[in-house]
């Protein structure tokens, strides 16, 4: 079942999910499970993410005992400000003291090629992954986009791998690195985290039911157990 909840503004939007993420992560920990989390990047999710450093119940969490991954990034530069483990690191991962072990950052174009990058990734989740994802951020752009898994692009149709390079992206930087929906799909809880008017036509097209995968990749991902949008008036304004 999706789950549609509303928020005034992008900034109660960041805390109230921040506040949810905490709460979420500590009631994986209280079971005696180790959480495996898939960070998303972009301005939603770097306001959530200093959110949940400035929270005051950041402390409910056991930082050093969750896994941090991400579903895609940018392949430039392994210190360039355009990754989206850059941001996730300055806006939270540092302040709250997680250990490197549990950053499961991309390749960079410092590792190699695109290719490799992929195909490294992949292992890496078989190899340290618990098996799904406990909870999945995605973002959503204006074309409907989530990860780097664009509108009519062949990585949509990719069932055989974790992880595949994008070599031409519509968005800037062209090169990225992107789970795949086999992988995506592999997560107990989606959350989609979208503010602003410009992106409203995007969710109602995902959300419609005769939504496609070819024209609104978020269609074709799926919690598990939940999938939940959080959504400001601005991107609701289509619903």
């Amino acid at each position: 079942m999706t789950e549609i909840v509303r928020h005034s503004d992008a900034e109660n939007l960041a805390t109230a999910v921040a506040d949810r993420f905490i709460d979420r992560l500590a009631s994986v920990q209280a079971s005696g499970r180790t959480p495996n989390v898939g960070l998303t990047g972009g301005t939603i999710a770097n306001d959530i993410y200093r959110a949940v450093a400035a929270s005051s119940h950041r402390s409910d969490v056991d930082w050093s005992s969750v896994e941090f991954w991400w579903g895609d990034e940018r392949f430039v530069a392994g210190d360039s400000p355009d990754r989206n483990a850059v941001q996730a690191r300055e806006a939270m991962l540092d302040d709250l003291g997680v250990p490197d072990a549990g950053i499961h950052e991309m390749a960079s174009s410092d590792d190699g090629t695109l290719e490799a990058g992929a195909h490294a990734y992949g292992d890496e989740v078989r190899e340290h992954g618990s098996g799904s994802f406990d909870l999945l951020l995605l973002g959503l752009g204006p074309d409907g986009h989530i990860a780097s898994l664009f509108p009519g692009y062949p990585q949509l149709e990719v069932d055989d791998a974790i992880a595949v390079g994008v070599e031409d992206s519509p968005k800037p930087p062209p090169e990225r690195i992107t789970l795949t929906y086999g992988a995506l799909n592999r997560s107990r809880a989606v959350w989609f985290l979208v503010a602003g008017a410009g992106k409203a036509d995007a969710v109602a097209r995902s959300l419609s039911r005769s939504a496609s995968v070819s024209d609104a990749p978020a269609s074709g991902v799926k919690g598990e157990v939940e999938t939940v949008w959080h959504v400001d008036e601005g991107a609701a304004q289509a619903l």
